[in-house]
C-alpha cells in the first residue's frame, strides 16, 4: 500500500480502539508489570489528537526497509540514510519491519523511552509527528529540500502544542505497536503480503489473487478519499461536544 493509506488507516484504528482501551483498568492502574499505566490519564481532546498524529507516523515505520518510500523522503538526508541501514539490516524490502515481531519490539522499545529517557521519547515523537505530516501529503511537488523544511516547521510547531497542553506519552508504545500492526495488516491486503511471523518466511496475503495492487486507481482515487472521510468523520465523532 501507499504511504497515505498506511497512515490513514493508522488513524482510523487509534481513533476506533483508543478510548475503549482508555476505560480498560489494567491498561489504566499501576500494577508489577507496567509501572505507570498503559493509557493513565488519557484521553483528553488533546491526547486524542496526539495519538491519532503519531499512531498515523508509526504505521509508516516499517517501510524504513524501502529506501525509495515515502517515510525515506520525510527529513531528507537524515530520513534517506536511517532508511539505507534499516533496509541494509533488515534484508530489504518487506521482511523483518513487516512482521509481528517487529510490531511488538518497536512498541516495547517506545514504551520504554517514554518511561525513561524523556530526550529520547521526545525525538521519537518528532519524528512520528513528521512521518504522519508526509505520509497525508505535506509536501511542495518537486521540491525535495523545501517539502522537507515545510514538514520540520509544522512537525516542531504540532510538537509545541502538545507541549503545551500538557500532553503525556504513557501510551506512545500502544500507538507505536498499533500503527505498524495496521501497517502489517495492510500490506497483507495486497497481492505481495508479508512474512508476519518472521523469521517463518511464508508470507501472508488474500487468497485467490485478489489483494489491492499497490499505487493503482483503486487506491488512489477509491481507497486513499475513502479513508479520509472516515478519519474526518471519527474525529468528529470523537471530539464533538455531545
Amino acid at each position: 500500500m501507499m504511504g497515505h493509506t498506511h497512515a490513514l488507516t493508522g488513524a482510523i484504528v487509534w481513533l476506533g480502539i483508543a478510548p475503549p482501551l482508555a476505560a480498560f483498568p489494567l491498561l489504566t492502574e499501576s500494577h508489577r508489570f507496567i509501572e505507570t499505566g498503559v493509557m493513565v490519564n488519557a484521553l483528553d481532546p488533546a491526547e486524542l489528537v496526539a495519538g491519532t498524529i503519531i499512531c498515523a507516523g508509526a504505521a509508516m515505520l516499517p517501510d524504513l526497509d524501502h529506501p525509495s518510500a515515502t517515510i525515506a523522503q520525510t527529513f531528507g538526508p537524515v530520513t534517506w540514510a536511517l532508511s539505507k541501514a534499516v533496509s541494509w539490516l533488515a534484508g530489504g524490502h518487506r521482511n523483518i519491519t513487516h512482521s509481528l515481531a517487529f510490531a511488538v519490539a518497536a512498541g516495547f522499545g517506545a514504551h520504554y523511552l517514554a518511561n525513561t529517557y524523556p530526550l529520547g521519547r521526545d525525538i521519537m515523537v518528532i519524528l512520528l509527528i513528521g512521518l504522519a505530516l508526509r505520509a497525508v501529503g505535506i509536501a511542495i511537488p518537486g521540491k525535495k529540500f523545501a517539502s522537507a523544511m515545510l514538514n520540520v516547521g509544522m512537525t516542531g510547531g504540532l510538537f509545541i502544542v502538545f507541549r503545551s497542553d500538557n500532553v503525556g506519552y504513557a501510551w506512545l508504545g500502544l500507538a507505536v505497536a498499533i500503527g505498524c500492526l495496521t501497517h502489517v495488516a495492510g500490506d497483507c491486503c495486497t497481492e505481495r503480503g508479508c512474512p508476519v511471523l518472521w523469521p517463518i518466511r511464508r508470507k501472508w496475503l488474500l487468497p485467490w489473487k485478489i489483494g489491492i495492487k499497490t499505487g493503482r486507481a483503486f487506491e488512489q482515487k477509491f481507497l486513499g478519499p475513502a479513508l479520509s472521510v472516515v478519519v474526518l468523520g471519527l474525529l468528529y465523532l470523537r471530539l464533538a461536544p455531545l
